[in-house]
């Protein structure tokens, strides 16, 4: 490089510096949590490591130090205008371009990459892409190259992903991601939750291109996931829940435990003393939120999820109605909580969305059979044809028949089976009709059940 190139390097370093020095705290401050050692706050999150600092730096102010770095380097009474070159080489601020390179396999052996014995991944990452649908392709082809099943949807604020396969096909995976430009700076090795699984843990294949990378039912536009909550690391949501918890217990607690998923999911497994919202989609949430005003009003919100994402858009959300007087979430989700606290404050059965359907960290079962009422944790789909309800049915009454998810699915089941192959239903059961699409909650009920 040449002496413009190191010039120009240079002022985007002591922008960066700057920069972070202005966000600065004293280390002797105190996160949310009681923990000491902050290092460093912006935009309502704490970070305690200087690649967390650098990600959020490259995701939310790339475009502030750039704009620095320029003025720096334009001359008096001409300052660069918005949109043109950032005075840098002449190099303009722009999105990084999508490489669709594929990874080299013809060191790998057919039967390694395609091993039944490997792990399934999670991760998402919020970024500003500018052409989903050649990012979509890319991620097809590359699935494909690697025999990786699974699902990934694909928008213009980021990539939502769950795939598995053998253990080369996913740390090849990981690698390429890795390198990605549109990626780089942003999406990290931790940010890639493991378990183990394989490519039979999905049926098949989708990649799609969808509004949003987790369907809350907003528009990205309207609700951002610029506007999240204040992410916090397991070591420090553990802390907070057991505060939680022993004030919850004297009722003085100011807190809300908040579980952002669906009932089915914390059917099996949650937090202690949680709140957990009895939908079915998380598009309900938004409106659970709305008709549940009064229930936050003034709180401290703890909200948590499987991997961190629907976090991501339903803390914004939240703190959208500006009725909360603070809203945590936890940074990785439970995925990364078990990792640290396997035996903590999460008890029973973490659901997945695959054909596992729940993975365990610890040897509790906090649900019961659908029909005798046995501990039974293990789902299993309705066996009605026309209905995709889960349903909590034990061995012992799945023998005598009871294998679908209500009485109704039951009865429409043997009908189906009396008719031609191949004629399906329309959704109808008790499990919807009898549950409220969007529940009232009562505090003081609340409040009893975080006791327990």
């Amino acid at each position: 490089t040449g002496p413009a190139d190191n010039r120009g390097a240079r002022r985007v370093f002591q922008a960066f510096s700057l920069f972070v020095k202005a966000k600065e705290v004293p280390v002797a401050a105190r996160c949310p949590a009681g923990g000491e050692g902050v290092r460093w706050r912006c935009c309502r999150q704490a970070f305690e490591e200087l690649s967390g600092i650098h990600r959020h730096v490259a995701l939310q102010h790339a475009a502030d130090i750039g704009q620095q770095a320029a003025a720096e380097a334009s001359p008096p009474g001409g300052p660069v205008q918005a949109g043109s070159a950032d005075g840098i080489n002449g190099h303009s601020r722009s999105v990084p371009e999508i490489s669709c390179v594929l990874p080299d396999t013809s060191h790998v052996s057919y039967d390694d990459l395609t091993s039944k014995v490997g792990e399934v991944l999670l991760y998402y990452c919020y970024c500003e892409v500018k052409d989903p649908e050649k990012l979509c392709a890319w991620q097809k082809a590359l699935c494909q190259h690697l025999h990786l099943t699974g699902k990934v949807r694909v928008a213009s604020e980021g990539i939502n992903g769950t795939v598995g396969g053998s253990k080369v096909a996913t740390s090849l995976y990981i690698e390429v991601m890795l390198s990605q430009p549109l990626f780089k700076d942003i999406l990290c090795q931790e940010d890639f939750k493991s378990s183990a699984g394989g490519a039979h843990c999905f049926p098949d294949l989708r990649v799609g291109v969808f509004k949003e990378i987790v369907p809350m039912g907003i528009d990205p536009k309207i609700v951002s996931y610029k506007e999240t909550g204040i992410h916090l690391s397991p070591q420090e949501f553990h802390r907070e829940v057991e505060q939680y918890l022993s004030q919850a217990s004297q009722g003085q607690s100011d807190t809300i435990l908040l579980d952002c998923r669906n009932f089915y999911e914390s059917k099996i497994g949650h937090f202690q003393g949680c709140l957990a919202p009895d939908i079915r989609k998380f598009s309900y949430f938004p409106s659970y939120v709305d008709e549940n005003l009064e229930l936050f009003k003034d709180k401290r919100v703890l909200m948590y999820c499987t991997g961190g994402i629907r976090c991501e858009r339903g803390s914004a959300y939240l703190r959208s109605k500006a009725v909360c007087r603070e809203v945590y979430q936890l940074k990785g989700g439970i995925h990364k909580y078990l990792e640290e606290f396997p035996d903590g404050f999460y008890r029973g059965k973490l659901f997945v969305f695959d054909d596992r359907y729940a993975i365990c960290s610890n040897e509790d079962i906090i649900s019961a059979c659908r029909y005798c009422g046995t501990l039974w944790d293990q789902y299993k789909l309705c066996s009605s044809q026309h209905c995709r309800q889960l349903v909590l049915t034990c061995p012992s009454c799945r023998n005598k028949g009871l294998t679908a998810c209500c009485p109704v699915c039951q009865e429409k089941e043997l009908k189906v089976n009396s008719r031609a192959s191949g004629q399906m239903l329309k959704e109808e059961c008790e499990c919807t009709r009898r549950r409220p699409r969007v529940p009232i909650e009562h505090v003081s009920q609340r409040m009893l059940d975080a006791e327990k």
